[in-house]
């Protein structure tokens, strides 16, 4: 089988910190998978691993059957959990730049998106309020056809109705031949839309599995019981 994603043992270390430790994972084409775990877990280090923001490690990672360079940069598209775009930048700017720079990006959808969620092209990055930065880097992503939309707490800090329309975003307009992978320690509120989970802990995976096997081995239990159970 053809993954979009695999993981094959990899291991991190930060001097005398151990990030990963061994561990291995696939993603198939079309799911989409909640990396779980508490703050420090690593996931934030895996995830750069696989967008080729850090490339010294142990083991094997490839996205469409690629090792991590220059061509899977191409077939990733990835959310930070901070703000990229410079606090001057208008958000017509910000627009126009992805749309140099990613020849995957659409132009025309991301324009219809920001007018969809009162967005003025007009407006400046820093006169936004959380939630709307939040909402307008998620356009920008979505708006690209990638084959693996990495999402890095794309609802931390903002209240559970920008979350509700977050999700929403992300559902609607993602390219449906692609895979997703959602990093966030808020189970409740993704639980809903994912359909596989990984549990990582102390850069150890714990339990993965489809969102239906993981309930039926923990006695039906929603996905914020588990992770009480498991940490």
């Amino acid at each position: 089988m053809s993954y979009v994603l695999e993981v094959k043992n990899l291991s991190k270390n930060f001097g005398n910190i151990n990030a990963l430790n061994g561990i291995s994972f696939n993603i198939n084409n079309g799911e989409i998978a909640g990396l779980l775990g508490p703050n420090g877990a690593g996931k934030t280090t895996l995830i750069k691993i696989i967008t080729g923001f850090i490339n010294n490690y142990e083991g094997n990672v490839l996205v469409c059957g690629n090792k991590v360079n220059t061509i899977t940069k191409q077939y990733v598209a990835y959310l930070p959990d901070n703000n990229f775009i410079p606090s001057s930048w208008s958000v017509f700017r910000c627009v126009s730049y992805f749309a140099d720079f990613f020849d995957d990006f659409d132009k025309v959808k991301a324009i219809s998106l920001l007018k969809d969620c009162n967005i003025p092209l007009s407006s400046s990055f820093k006169s936004l309020s959380k939630g709307i930065k939040e909402k307008m880097q998620l356009i920008l992503i979505l708006s690209r056809k990638a084959r693996l939309y990495i999402f890095d707490e794309p609802i931390a800090g903002v209240d559970p109705v920008a979350r509700d329309l977050i999700f929403k975003l992300i559902l609607e307009n993602y390219d449906k031949d692609a895979s997703i992978l959602i990093s966030t320690h808020l189970i409740s509120s993704v639980e809903s839309i994912l359909s596989s989970a990984i549990f990582i802990k102390h850069g150890e995976i714990i339990e993965f599995g489809s969102i239906s096997d993981l309930k039926a081995k923990f006695d039906g239990n929603d996905l914020e019981s588990i992770f009480k159970e498991l940490f």
